[in-house]
């Protein structure tokens, strides 16, 4: 009996070691991809695929990384930083794509997936930066770096390489890395709840309207929006829905006289995550006190300095004098649109005192007084096909590329259209523009890519880009329409894009986006000032039924009010910037209470009460999970120098190809592989100047 027992128990781990491994050679990611481009052939992957393939992928590098360790030739660029940079291509393939579509398509099964991956791969990451033997060797050859004859690109790889291990721990005492361990796999853990929470918040809000009486002053295509929203699901069949994503929400508070609607639709927005089940008040708690105790670790008094320290601004007081800088006029500023508002309330018979759910409301209102424009006169001329066709143009005036759709080409969701991105009739990039909002996807826009340019075996490698937005959808009668912000918001991602579609790097870990936070924003940025150039707006502008050219007059308007509302749009922008620095400027541990950090961080920088941070702490994803925590001031730092690097263009005209060609090569193709300012001022031949950007904001 015991015998045919072990016979038993034999077969039966023979059987699942082949079941084992015939799931392996099934899975898509242990593939080369056959597909156009090699992009993921997305049909093929389902969700149980991706735990094991990023396991697999795990156990494949750490094979690496220890082969690497043992070698027992003297340490070499070539054996061990080259060696290094190429490790780990199945678990960079893998979660390229599962990351990316974590973001855009969700699910609880996603979710669940990564709350397991999460802590591995924080496991994975510290085995590899608190490795001894191998910052041995990186140590080895860094020291001896001036003699081995690297050209330029070599050397950046070997200087970031050993900074990175440095800035991951390599250098802190023994005892202290078991810690290291433990708060980067909580930091793990706690960002993707954090995350999650927001996402589920955000769709779980619908404000029901069963009376069209009762927001009668909203435009009519936004009534058609909300009523095709409500009729996608049985119980709100023939009802009026909003929610707080902002394509939804944004025109109901600009347009809605309904002022207790208003105020029912901001308040959900604006305490997201503040109770319950996606309550993140106790995590924003852990995350700053944690990220606090790992700065310590590593030298640094607040986790603010041990950020900066690898980005531009180098100091938190750096950072502190430019948002200074422009804080104050934003202010002033702001504080005179308010009265200007809280007069219009009198005037509407309404003795209280304006709240933030009346601003955008008034702010449209005075607007459309002012200037006589409003959304509803723009948006029929910023039809999203219009947009995206003029956006290609400048792109190609400029540069010389043509975006051609091709519907052959792998795609994880029929609103992801791919592009290949053609100069001299070769393609150099694949790019995904995924346009509308759905309940898997995350709010706002966002660039990333499935994978990012590099040279293997001597050839190039091109990107696959990814760009996500959440634009108001079309309706059953009209196209999808964006106002002017939207249209910006295209323009922007697209420049994202740009700095890793012509990336020219020889090193992945160097190419593209992969530069610091404070300079990553400047090719976006700067590419928005070609939206509202009014020779640019006539070659795409046009109207969505008849096909006529935006007219003089509109564009004269919507010139005037170019710095109109920029009191608001950079006080609440600074407001966030600087409450991101209050979290992470934090030198001891802190009992972190909501809202009473947030009010005095509000209260510190005179904020008032009319206007609100762009995010409470609840939902400013950014700076909790995101990848900007100390880092949502780049946002402002980069506009000093997209505002100043577009002042060429403005002498020589928007599409000088001179001045194009510079940008692209100085900025776009070069990627991290020399410092962020040697790159800026060999494009610009100075300094930049925040003169531009107070100018352009209407700021002085």
């Amino acid at each position: 009996m015991k015998k045919i027992l072990t016979i038993m128990v034999i077969a039966t781990l023979v059987m699942t070691g082949c079941n084992k491994k015939q799931q392996m050679a099934d899975n898509p990611f242990m593939k080369e991809w056959d597909t156009p481009y090699g992009v993921p052939p997305f049909a093929e992957i389902k969700t149980e695929h991706y735990l094991p393939a990023i396991e697999e992928g795990m156990k494949q590098q750490a094979a690496e990384i220890a082969a690497i360790v043992d070698n027992t030739e003297d340490p070499t660029f070539e054996n061990t930083i080259l060696a290094l940079e190429n490790s780990g291509s199945l678990l960079n393939k893998v979660t390229s794509v599962f990351f990316n579509l974590a973001e855009c398509m969700n699910s609880p099964e996603m979710e669940a997936i990564a709350e397991e991956a999460m802590p591995k791969l924080s496991a994975h990451s510290d085995n590899i930066n608190l490795s001894e033997g191998l910052f041995k060797r990186v140590k080895a050859v860094y020291d001896q770096r001036e003699s081995l004859n690297l050209n330029p690109e070599q050397m950046r790889l070997l200087e970031e390489n050993y900074k990175g291990f440095v800035r991951g721990g390599a250098n802190i005492a023994p005892e202290h890395k078991g810690r290291l361990r433990d708060i980067n796999e909580k930091l793990a853990s706690l960002t993707l709840k954090y995350g999650n929470n927001v996402l589920k918040a955000t769709n779980d809000y619908k404000l029901v309207v069963e009376d069209v009486n009762e927001i009668a002053s909203l435009p009519q295509s936004v009534l058609d929006a909300a009523l095709e929203a409500g009729n996608e699901s049985a119980d709100t069949k023939g009802k009026y829905v909003f929610t707080v994503h902002v394509p939804s929400m944004e025109p109901f508070l600009m347009n809605c006289s309904n002022r207790e609607l208003r105020k029912e639709l901001w308040t959900a927005y604006s305490t997201r995550c503040t109770s319950g089940e996606t309550d993140n008040t106790e995590i924003i708690n852990q995350i700053a006190n944690l990220r606090l105790e790992r700065a310590k670790l590593f030298g640094y008094p607040s986790h603010a300095a041990y950020v900066l320290d690898d980005c531009m601004a180098k100091t938190p007081e750096a950072v502190d004098n430019l948002l200074t800088q422009v804080w104050g006029p934003a202010l002033a500023k702001a504080k005179e649109e308010c009265a200007a508002y809280q007069k219009m309330m009198k005037a509407d018979g309404i003795n209280e005192p304006l709240q933030p759910y009346d601003w955008r409301y008034y702010s449209e209102k005075l607007r459309k007084e002012k200037y006589d424009l409003d959304d509803d006169l723009v948006r029929p001329y910023f039809s999203l096909d219009n947009v995206r066709e003029g956006l290609f143009t400048v792109c190609n005036k400029l540069y010389g590329i043509e975006m051609r759709e091709n519907k052959n080409i792998p795609t994880y969701h029929p609103d992801a259209i791919p592009y290949e991105v053609v100069e001299n009739g070769e393609v150099i990039a694949i790019v995904y523009m995924d346009f509308f909002p759905r309940e898997s996807k995350r709010s706002g826009a966002w660039m990333t890519n499935f994978r990012e340019q590099y040279v293997k075996d001597g050839e190039n490698v091109i990107p696959i880009v990814s760009l996500v937005f959440n634009f108001s959808k079309p309706t059953a009668d009209k196209p999808a329409l964006l106002n002017f912000d939207e249209a910006e918001t295209m323009f922007h991602e697209f420049g994202h894009g740009l700095h890793s579609i012509f990336s020219k790097c020889t090193y992945r870990s160097l190419s593209g986006t992969n530069v610091s936070r404070d300079f990553v924003e400047l090719p976006s940025q700067f590419l928005e000032h070609w939206v509202r150039e009014p020779e640019v707006m006539k070659m795409y502008a046009k109207h969505y039924k008849t096909g006529e050219v935006i007219p003089d007059s509109l564009i004269t308007k919507i010139e005037a009010a170019a710095t109109y509302g920029q009191g608001f749009i950079n006080t609440e922008l600074l407001a966030a910037s600087f409450l991101d620095m209050d979290y992470y400027e934090i030198t001891e541990p802190t009992e972190i209470k909501l809202p009473d950090f947030e009010d005095a961080a509000m209260a510190k920088i005179g904020l008032i009460p009319e206007i609100i941070s762009r995010y409470k702490s609840t939902y400013f994803q950014h700076v909790f999970s995101g990848g900007y925590d100390a880092g949502y001031y780049s946002y402002t730092w980069a506009a000093v120098l997209d505002n100043d690097a577009f002042e060429p263009f403005k002498e020589k005209g928007v599409f000088d190809q001179e001045t194009a060609k510079s940008f692209r090569t100085n900025i776009l193709e070069k990627g991290n592989t020399e410092e962020s300012m040697v790159l800026y001022k060999r494009y610009r031949g100075q300094d930049p100047s925040i003169e531009p950007l107070l100018k352009n904001r209407g700021l002085k």
